[in-house]
């Protein structure tokens, strides 16, 4: 895919539309601002208000799953990112990711999970979507969901368009 094509582009490219940023399930703001910079709050696996899957890599979840939801997760990253930033062609880079999987104690391939989202960031931020990761292995997530994924990012403007939610 073009680098010069906006990320908006990417994702009818790649035949996505990303969701409405989903509401927090407790008592946090689902992105945080502070200037130029994003914090994104753990995004978990949710498709149309409802979780893709349930339980742990390596028990009840295969990777092919993992990787799917790890996906689910990206989409809900950017879907915060477009509500802080206005537009993803506002984001100057994703700095970093935190991959969290709900892993069966055996479980080792937490960075091939991360790699679902990872692979999408990259593809709809284009350039923008390079960025570092830390893929950890978890004991339970919230709601039974087998990934969850923060972000932070910065923003080529640091004009507010509506601080936090």
């Amino acid at each position: 895919m073009s680098a010069s094509a906006t990320a908006e582009e990417r994702l009818a490219r790649l035949g996505l539309t990303l969701p409405a940023p989903p509401e927090p399930v407790a008592a946090f703001q689902p992105y945080a601002r502070a200037g130029a910079t994003v914090y994104v709050s753990g995004q978990i696996a949710t498709r149309d208000g409802r979780l893709v899957a349930t339980g742990r890599l390596g028990a009840e979840v295969d990777l092919a799953t993992g990787q799917d939801a790890a996906r689910a997760c990206a989409m809900n990253v950017l879907a915060q990112l477009r509500a802080a930033a206005g537009s993803l062609d506002a984001v100057a880079q994703l700095v970093k990711i935190t991959v969290f999987v709900a892993s069966d104690p055996a479980f080792t391939q937490q960075p091939q999970v991360a790699d679902g989202a990872s692979q999408l960031l990259s593809e709809v931020l284009g350039p923008a979507g390079s960025h570092a990761r830390a893929a950890v292995g978890a004991a339970a997530l919230p709601l039974g969901t087998p990934v969850e994924i923060e972000a932070i990012a910065t923003l080529a403007t640091t004009v507010e368009p509506g601080m936090s939610q």
